[in-house]
Formats: structure tokens, sequence, C-alpha cells
């Protein structure tokens, strides 16, 4: 249902639905999503390879939690979806659910970081506020003596932003 065409030895359409012009992940997700929704005729146009703009670079870090609900909405159902993909597509993603951890060493941070907890709670994001023990549990080779805290956020994770997307650029859904 959509088409990615990256090199010009491959003759363009003479009609389209739409055309998304750019293959990073944001080009690639919005094609797949699209195709998965039924949509026919679904061009994307990049000028080099898949990925090879700003996605490429990215660090690949992804944190839940966004200052507005509605991001923070967008990002969750993102892992969501980088969980599934590989299933989806047959492609790893490099997705994986490994949390994160923000650490206070003063009272001003620790009070800063219960916000962001409560914050999280209220966007229905998993966190914990915890003492500097659990937080050397958890990252063993952290110093800990100096740390009042911290809050850990086990659905946060990293992935490879190429391969992430590469997976829905080759999904099922594509013709």
């Amino acid at each position: 249902m959509f088409n990615v065409f990256q090199h010009m030895s491959t003759p363009l359409p003479t009609h389209a639905r739409v055309v998304i012009v750019g293959g990073g992940i944001i080009g690639c997700s919005v094609a797949y999503h699209l195709a998965k929704s039924g949509w026919t005729d679904v061009v994307l146009l990049e000028q080099g390879q898949l990925s090879c703009g700003t996605t490429w670079h990215a660090a690949g870090l992804v944190g839940q939690l966004r200052a507005q609900e509605s991001t923070t909405k967008l990002i969750r159902y993102s892992t969501a979806l980088y969980a599934e993909l590989e299933a989806d597509t047959g492609l790893a993603t490099g997705w994986k659910q490994c949390g994160s951890l923000s650490v206070a060493r003063t009272a001003e941070r620790m009070t800063q970081l219960k916000r962001t907890a409560a914050v999280a709670r209220a966007y229905g994001v998993a966190c914990d506020v915890i003492g500097p023990r659990e937080a050397g549990e958890l990252w063993p080779v952290m110093r800990t003596d100096d740390l009042l805290g911290a809050v850990w956020l086990p659905g946060d994770g990293k992935a490879n932003p190429t391969d992430l997307t590469q997976a829905p650029a080759s999904s099922k859904t594509r013709v």
C-alpha cells in the first residue's frame, strides 16, 4: 500500500493519494500507519537512503514522560509499537525496555524528581521514587553515597533509530 522510492532507477508513479517527502523515522512511520489504516497509493520519497538524515544520528533513548500529556501518550503508543513491530515486519528494531533512572544529589533536585514522579503518575506512566540503595541495585556501577534519592521509570528504553526506520518501510503492509 505504500512504495518507497530511493533510487531514480525505479519509475515514479503518475498518481498518488499521498506523497511523503523524507524517509526518516517520521516519514516511514506516517506511511506505515496510513497503509495499516487501508490507505493505498501512498508514496514515500527519499533522496538518499532511508534514515540518512537526522534519524541516523539520533541517540535512540526513549523516555516515555514528556511535558504535555498528549506527547506522553504519543511516545507511550510508540514504545508499544516498537515492541510489536518486529513481529509485524520480521525485522528487529533494537527496542529494549530497560528503564531509566534520574538521580538527586541535592534537596532541590529531589523535590524536582518528586514532582516529575507525580506528573508521570498523573499521565499513567509507571514511576517510582526510590532511595540511593535501590538506585545502586538498578545500576551497580554508580556511586550512591552522595545521593538523596532517585526516580525509576521502568517503561523507558532504547532502540536503534535506523532499524526503527527500516522496519515499517519493510512492513508486510508495503506493496
